[in-house]
């Protein structure tokens, strides 16, 4: 099969002397198809190809580096949700600079749109079977259509001077708020599991039911932890307006590279009073993962739009094309039966590497199922 030479989706049309000018960044897809990627399988792959017999072994320690840390650090794993609402954010300025003279126009686009994203999330965590007593309410989709509708309202009110002051207000704020406002019978600047604020809000206000994957003591996607989330939003919206910009091609390499240094610094010194915790998307770590995503983006903007390396990207961009499709989609189409179908003899023959087999199985039908939308231009959009 020679993917290669396939063309590239509608729209695209890279202008090479300012990939930047372009209605499709052809990065920011791959970017979100490399991030899409980890989700649907390719962490599973990766840490069933590493061993993990010695713990101290670099190979366990890269196997680590796939999996959430329980609660304060950081690890690669830690990057994959804010690094798609940092893309989110990157699209924003092409798809709405030709609202930006008269935003009216496109106030019921973009409600509509993060309204789809919330029910979309209901309905993944089980809406349709009406326990709402035993439901989860709170969801990566919702974060999503949340952080994207307050971003793209603030890009079609504000200038990027705004836009950064909107991210520092939300940051300081959120730090303030946990810092010096005690859980009710706890103590303020108690950034634990058990008595941080974020964590007795969920559990006091939000219906259905807290799952203990989550932490137990809150939500990951909780009420108040959802707000610093739209700062990820912004600092993907600052970026893309970059990348939009009439800067040479190298120049905004660079400046990606260099705001994401700094993003890093800052993120890290900040997390010696604020821990960096995933779980309360503290405000240390929404820097630290900015910091990462900026620093990705440059690497594949470089790369994909700069030196123009298209077919290196196609894998991605296949994927990234689709990424809100494969995530629900994998809820709902039992991939691991059909893995088992096609794989199951060869699965068998592997012996002890059974397992792997059918997790690139699994992996490879995703992807074909995802080439075979892309070859036919089907792009589901919410």
């Amino acid at each position: 099969m020679n993917t290669t030479d396939r063309p590239l989706p509608p729209s695209t049309g890279l202008d090479k002397t300012n990939p930047g000018k372009n209605e499709r960044v052809l990065s920011i897809d791959a970017l979100r198809g490399f991030d899409m990627f980890w989700i649907i399988g390719g962490s599973s792959v990766a840490s069933a190809i590493l061993p993990q017999d010695d713990p101290e072994s670099w190979t366990a320690q890269v196997a680590q580096q796939f999996e959430h840390v329980a609660w304060e650090g950081f690890r690669f794993y830690d990057l994959i949700f804010p690094l798609f609402i940092f893309l989110v954010g990157c699209v924003l300025p092409y798809s709405l600079r030709k609202y930006t003279a008269s935003p009216k126009l496109v106030y019921g686009r973009i409600v509509r749109r993060g309204a789809l994203l919330i029910l979309l999330g209901f309905i993944v965590n089980g809406a349709l079977q009406f326990d709402f007593a035993n439901m989860r309410y709170a969801h990566v989709l919702q974060r999503i259509g949340i952080a994207y509708v307050f971003a793209a309202i603030l890009y079609l009110h504000s200038s990027w001077r705004g836009q950064v002051a909107a991210a520092a207000a939300i940051l300081l704020g959120y730090w303030a708020l946990l810092a010096w406002v005690p859980a009710p019978g706890g103590v303020a600047g108690d950034y634990s599991m058990q008595g941080n604020l974020a964590g007795y809000l969920d559990r006091t206000y939000m219906p259905g039911i807290i799952l203990e994957k989550y932490y137990g003591f809150g939500d990951n996607e909780g009420f108040l932890s959802t707000i610093p989330a739209i700062a990820t939003a912004l600092l993907g919206l600052l970026a893309g307006t970059w990348l939009q910009s009439a800067a040479r091609p190298w120049h905004k390499v660079v400046g990606l590279a260099v705001a994401g240094a700094i993003s890093l610094l800052v993120g890290h010194t900040w997390g010696l009073s604020f821990p960096v915790i995933k779980n309360l998307w503290s405000s240390s770590f929404v820097l630290v993962a900015g910091g990462w995503s900026l620093l990705l983006l440059s690497l594949f903007y470089a790369v994909v739009d700069v030196l123009a390396f298209h077919r290196l990207a196609f894998f991605w961009v296949v994927i990234g094309m689709n990424a809100i499709t494969i995530y629900v989609g994998q809820r709902i189409v039992n991939f691991h039966d059909i893995a088992q179908f096609f794989f199951g003899g060869l699965a068998n023959l592997a012996g002890e590497s059974s397992g792997l087999v059918l997790l690139i199985g699994i992996l490879a039908i995703k992807w074909l199922l995802l080439f075979f939308m892309y070859r036919h231009r089907i792009f589901l959009r919410v």
